[in-house]
């Protein structure tokens, strides 16, 4: 059967993939020095979406944490911090694909969406404030509002993020339209990628032309669901998460970098960059 795309992907109109000249003053950042022996042991990854399953296998207790934003009539948010289940899969297959990658992360469910992938823009930014007000290292966000009216309330929130060193790793959407905060700079934006033909996990490529900075696998990947079950899926949602493993890996080694440096090794370690000819 033929490969499914999302709607939109980075990548997906061509199947060339672009050469980014490395910088010979980054040279000297390796993968050994940068996530050899590197599990993401105890570093802090908030999975804002529907909630997690931390009963299925491929989660297995890893979840340290719950919070549930909730409205009330007169717009006033409060949360519950009680465990809950994922209400529709989508935040287990995220927290799995980035388990499969970091297995000694911590995971915070923050549970924003429904039983059909529905949620309140209200009610995603108030996850968001949580996971920054409770020291989240690692945010992944495989979701993102449409809603005009929020866009400047989601980027004083992730230039807050940002400048608290927090990593927002975000999915662009699978329809050319413009969600937040997926496509802002102090984000890790991400998409699928046609040019990733293997299963690797730790396989990534850096975009040369932002405002998605980085493609990762997302087509046909088989990922945990409700019930203990899994299935294979397709969406830029599964490919933000294994950024969100790999900036794991890095940040139990390096737990000082910044947002910024996060980002610049990443691109110097992407599978399309290579060192500058001689």
């Amino acid at each position: 059967m033929p490969r499914q795309s999302p709607a939109w992907s980075w990548g997906n109109s061509s199947n060339e993939t672009a050469i980014i000249a490395e910088s010979s003053l980054l040279d000297a950042i390796s993968w050994k020095d940068a996530f050899e022996g590197s599990t993401g042991r105890g570093v802090k990854v908030c999975v804002i979406d529907s909630g997690i399953d931390n009963d299925h296998p491929a989660i297995a207790g890893a979840v340290r944490g719950w919070a549930e934003p909730i409205l009330d009539g007169a717009g006033n948010v409060t949360f519950n911090l009680e465990p809950h289940e994922d209400l529709y899969g989508h935040g287990t297959a995220c927290s799995s694909i980035i388990r499969d990658i970091a297995p000694g992360v911590h995971l915070y469910s923050v549970r924003v969406l429904g039983q059909r992938l529905s949620g309140k823009a209200a009610i995603f930014s108030a996850g968001l404030r949580w996971a920054i007000d409770n020291g989240m290292q690692v945010v992944n966000l495989s979701m993102g509002a449409t809603v005009q009216e929020y866009f400047s309330v989601f980027h004083e929130l992730a230039d807050e993020a940002y400048f608290k060193g927090m990593i927002l790793v975000t999915a662009a959407n699978n329809m050319p339209i413009v969600s937040y905060p997926s496509l802002y700079a102090t984000a890790v934006s991400v998409a699928c990628y046609e040019g990733v033909t293997s299963n690797e996990t730790l396989e990534f490529y850096y975009n040369p032309s932002p405002p998605v900075e980085f493609g990762a696998r997302g087509v046909d990947i088989r990922v945990a669901w409700r019930e203990g079950g899994y299935i294979n899926a397709t969406g830029n949602s599964f490919a933000a998460p294994n950024i969100t493993g790999i900036v794991s890996l890095l940040l139990e080694k390096h737990p000082n970098l910044t947002a910024y440096q996060v980002k610049t090794v990443l691109r110097n370690l992407a599978k399309n960059v290579r060192a500058p000819s001689m």
